[in-house]
């Protein structure tokens, strides 16, 4: 009864009640302090030793946070916010309906699995998995479809959602090395509710060239015939649909470009992984009329070794060749040798195991893919020319800042346990984008789009009706406007396979400091080491 009484005093709506074993659902609506409480604290402190929650109302902090009661350590909360207390402890009998986004409802677990190392009680979200084929849920179909951009260049590109005609239009673009394939969840799933397109960068997947783009004129013998018969781009000079090929970072802007204006038709939101963030960033930054917003999953910052010749054409005359074809004689050897070790099926799998986090995630389509790709007799040239090609135009720093300044939304979504581009460079865009809602996942690698698609999936749609509503609707997982000022950290929970998942979704807020997220970034680091970290410097405190 005591329980229900201050429940009831700050308009909480008790969803499911024990109190003998101390467990309890709330769900929010409305007003979470009444105006005529005090602006000092307002304590419900009276059940300390139960994993419950001590609660302050200070409305000058707009800050809300959440801890134990055993602690005693104060949450502050403005006083018209949406909030959610921890007042259970291993719920196990909710009714399903409650436990979903829409209904802004919020399972929270007091178990000290559920707390993080500074002792505050880590709130669980519940959102749907992926739909399922076999029970009969609605799958989005997806079509494999070819579109003729320049004589002898056609781009592979697969869609979804084209009967919702009035839904905002998504465009994927793939990292380096795979293709549309590796959003064959997106499409399935986020087909059922937008219009989405997922297209192969030229020089990948299945936008290869159809035929030769060299002539061979000579050969000296038979071993060289062989050699050009396998692998297209070793002739003699260029065909002429080819001579200004190279596949490079300004051509798939381009061909970014020209794809939304001659196949979607109207301006898009665009969602990137590893090169393909880089390549969504550069071109929201060059064309920003035709882009709604841009979605980062874990972007690479950098991209080519050569200097750019309208950037730099002094510096760029230096180098002999820049990815165009053929390819020189200098470079057919190391691309041989290279080739032969990147193509190879073991060394396929391994980049497979260290780029995702999560081992029990099937990769067998993505592998067989990535193989079929390496049997095109145009891959190895084409690998070739993607290194030797020069920078874009503009660094991945100088792409941000425009968006910037052009008012261009963006959303980071980064897995946290990504061997190439660590959480650092994550915190480093935030730190120059402050607005951009940052969510960090883990465990999940450098594509956790595949290894996660349930929580990206969950993620973009809620950043998207977020920034279509212009605001009215809120950021997912935030729980009031006031939340985004402050970081914060939830576990999602979803069925897979007939199993419960678990991830855990930090999320960056914008006033507090990068050196405060630098210091929760390297203390992990300072504990696996054995260091005590009160003895440890300054910067790691």
């Amino acid at each position: 009864m005591v329980l229900c009484f201050r429940v009831l005093f700050f308009s909480m709506e008790i969803i499911s009640c024990n109190p003998v074993s101390h467990r309890c659902i709330l769900k929010f609506q409305g007003t979470a302090v009444q105006r005529s409480l005090s602006s000092h604290e307002t304590e419900l402190d009276i059940f300390r030793g139960r994993s419950l929650i001590s609660f302050v109302n200070k409305p000058e902090l707009q800050i809300c946070r959440y801890f134990s009661a055993d602690q005693f350590v104060s949450r502050k909360c403005k006083g018209r916010s949406s909030i959610v207390v921890n007042a259970i402890k291993g719920f196990e009998h909710a009714d399903p309906n409650v436990l979903t986004e829409s209904y802004r409802s919020y399972v929270l677990d007091g178990d000290e699995s559920a707390r993080n190392t500074s002792g505050k009680s880590i709130p669980k979200v519940v959102i749907p998995g992926l739909p399922d084929e076999a029970k009969d849920e609605y799958v989005a179909s997806v079509t494999s479809c070819s579109w003729e951009w320049k004589p002898k260049l056609n781009v592979h590109y697969e869609k979804a959602g084209s009967e919702n005609v009035d839904s905002p239009p998504v465009l994927f673009l793939p990292g380096f090395g795979v293709g549309s394939f590796h959003y064959q969840k997106q499409l399935k799933d986020l087909g059922r509710d937008f219009r989405a397109w997922a297209p192969d960068f030229l020089g990948q997947g299945l936008s290869l060239p159809c035929e030769d783009p060299t002539l061979c004129r000579k050969i000296s013998d038979k071993s060289e015939s062989v050699l050009y018969n396998l692998l297209w781009g070793f002739g003699d000079e260029s065909q002429p649909w080819a001579k200004e090929l190279v596949y490079s970072i300004d051509l798939w802007r381009d061909q970014v470009r020209y794809f939304i204006e001659e196949v979607i038709g109207e301006p898009v939101y665009i969602v990137g992984n590893s090169l393909g963030g880089y390549v969504a960033l550069y071109f929201a930054a060059c064309h920003p009329e035709l882009v709604k917003g841009v979605t980062l999953l874990n972007a690479t910052p950098f991209w080519g070794f050569l200097p750019n010749p309208v950037k730099s054409p002094r510096l760029s005359r230096i180098f002999p060749w820049a990815g165009t074809f053929p390819i020189p004689p200098a470079v057919r050897k190391l691309t041989e040798v290279v080739w032969q070790k990147i193509s190879d099926p073991e060394s396929i799998a391994e980049i497979l195991r260290q780029v995702y986090a999560d081992h029990s995630t099937n990769v067998d389509e993505v592998f067989s893919q990535i193989l079929e790709v390496t049997k095109h007799p145009a891959a190895a040239a084409s690998l070739a020319s993607i290194m030797f090609a020069p920078q874009g135009q503009l660094t991945f720093k100088e792409a941000l800042s425009r968006c910037r300044v052009n008012n261009i939304p963006v959303c980071l979504v980064y897995g946290k346990e990504d061997p190439w581009v660590k959480p650092i460079w994550g915190l480093q865009v935030k730190h120059q984008f402050p607005e951009a809602p940052y969510y960090e996942i883990s465990p999940a690698g450098h594509c956790p789009h595949d290894e996660v698609p349930e929580v990206v999936n969950f993620l973009l749609r809620g950043w998207i009706r977020n920034v279509e509503s212009q605001g009215s609707v809120e950021l997912p997982l935030l729980d009031c406007p006031e939340s985004f000022q402050y970081d914060f950290s939830k576990d999602l929970e979803f069925t897979r396979d007939g199993s419960r998942k678990s991830v855990r979704v930090n999320f960056y807020g914008s006033r507090s400091s990068f050196w405060n997220r630098m210091r929760s970034f390297f203390k992990p680091l300072v504990k696996d080491q054995g260091i005590d970290s009160t003895k440890a410097p300054t910067l790691f405190k």
